[in-house]
């Protein structure tokens, strides 16, 4: 390995792909991005329902709690999805790209 140090630039690189890895490494999260995908860019205007994607998946109701306590806040938090809370609606948010 080289021993000179990273630049910003690169520690920034590090940084925002460890994060990204960081979101796509759980299954739940993957299938809330993939629904959001499979909409298209009408996601934006016409937002998917968390029931939806419940649907899409495990069915159970730890799965809907872990989906609203963590991986949908997860998501919104980092920028990939806009939740709704009161309604449950998900869009695309502006790092979904």
């Amino acid at each position: 390995m080289d021993d000179e140090p990273m630049s910003e630039q690169e520690t920034q690189a590090r940084t925002s792909m460890d994060s990204a890895l960081s979101v796509l490494a759980d299954r739940n999260r993957r299938r809330v991005l993939v629904s959001l995908l499979d909409i298209g860019p009408q996601s934006r205007t016409r937002p998917l329902d968390l029931q939806d994607v419940l649907r899409s998946g495990e069915a159970s109701g730890s799965c809907e709690i872990r989906m609203r306590h963590v991986h949908l806040p997860k998501l919104a938090d980092k920028g990939y999805i806009e939740w709704d809370r009161t309604t449950d609606e998900i869009r695309q948010g502006q790092r979904f790209a």
